[in-house]
Parts: structure tokens; sequence; C-alpha cells
């Protein structure tokens, strides 16, 4: 069985991507370990405690994901794709909170790049919170770690997952919201050979 680490919790966007990685490449049987940021990915990758590593590179609309170049500039690697999976964020909230209750937003500084304008017409006078992971913000939200009127902005799977409503569906001001995602992994050392 084969084990790949992720950039991202569970039902975050990475662990999408993670299956397509999955199916691309014929692997039927692995574990996802959701190590959260593209440092913790490349580390496990180069210290071989995962045999792949998935995270994002690039938003057509929230650019560059600059925690992946800092990453990237620390670890060595081999990309073995590079492939692209849209992206629909949307607005989640606990069970019995509306648009009009929302004190707060939370969600990846990505997240709420994409969805700048949206944010901004709507919700301008809340603060926009960062979180590590749009998936770990739901994740919290549901387990009362953020105040019951805040919202979280995340993928369509994690209002199941985490017991959460959709207030609003796809919020992302790029229609074709499309993210660059790399999957790697160890890079062999030619003296091994």
């Amino acid at each position: 069985m084969k084990t790949i680490g992720i950039q991202g919790g569970n039902g975050s966007f990475c662990h999408e991507a993670s299956v397509n990685f999955s199916k691309n490449h014929g692997i039927k049987k692995y574990k996802i370990e959701f190590l959260i940021t593209s440092e913790k990915v490349l580390n496990a990758v180069e210290n071989g405690k995962v045999d792949f590593g998935i995270f994002a590179m690039e938003n057509a609309q929230g650019g560059v994901v600059l925690e992946s170049v800092v990453a990237l500039a620390h670890y060595k690697c081999e990309i073995v794709e590079m492939f692209y999976i849209p992206i629909s964020q949307n607005l989640l909230a606990r069970r019995g909170v509306f648009v009009g209750d929302v004190t707060e937003i939370h969600s990846h500084q990505q997240a709420l790049r994409q969805c700048r304008d949206y944010l901004s017409e709507h919700f301008w006078t809340r603060p926009l919170i960062e979180e590590d992971d749009t998936a770990e913000a739901a994740r919290r939200l549901k387990e009362g770690k953020l105040p019951k009127t805040a919202a979280v902005i995340a993928p369509k799977s994690c209002a199941d997952l985490y017991g959460l409503v959709i207030l609003q569906e796809d919020i992302h001001d790029l229609k074709n919201n499309l993210t660059l995602f790399i999957g790697i992994k160890k890079l062999e050392d030619i003296n091994d050979e």
C-alpha cells in the first residue's frame, strides 16, 4: 500500500487532487496522510515517510501558493505530475446560522484571495481570518474551536463531512477557477544506483 502525504485536511481540495493523482497513476491501494502544509509534505517525501506528496502550486485567481514555493526551496524531490483541478469555493456555517448572522470568515489565504470581490461586496465589515487549510477551518468550526457565528470558505464536501450547511455556493470570483497541483516523490540519489 502506498502512502500519499497531502497539503490539507480531510475534505480539502488537495484531498480531491490526491484521489485524481492515484487514478492517473493506477494506484488502487493507498493511505492518505493529512499533513496540512507544503513544508510537512516535502519533508515527509524527502525523508521517505510517504511515497508521494501532493500540494497546490498556483491558482488561476489567487496566484502562486507562496508556502509551496518557499517549501520547494528547502527540499529535494522529483515531480511526477502537474495537473489542474476545478475549485469551487463555498460559504459554510453551523446549522441555524444565516448569512446575516455571520460575524467573521475563516479560510486559507488562497481561498480568501479567490473570493476577494464576493467578500468585499457582501462582507466588507467582517474580519477575514487566515487559516492553514480550508478543510481544517471547517473541522474547527464543527468542533466549536471557532465562534458559533463564524463562517468558513471551503469545498462543498466539507458540509457533509463536518455537519455544516452551505450558505452560498460557488462564491469564487473567477468562474473557471482552476488550481495547479503537483505530485512528487523522493528524488533518487544517483549514488544509490
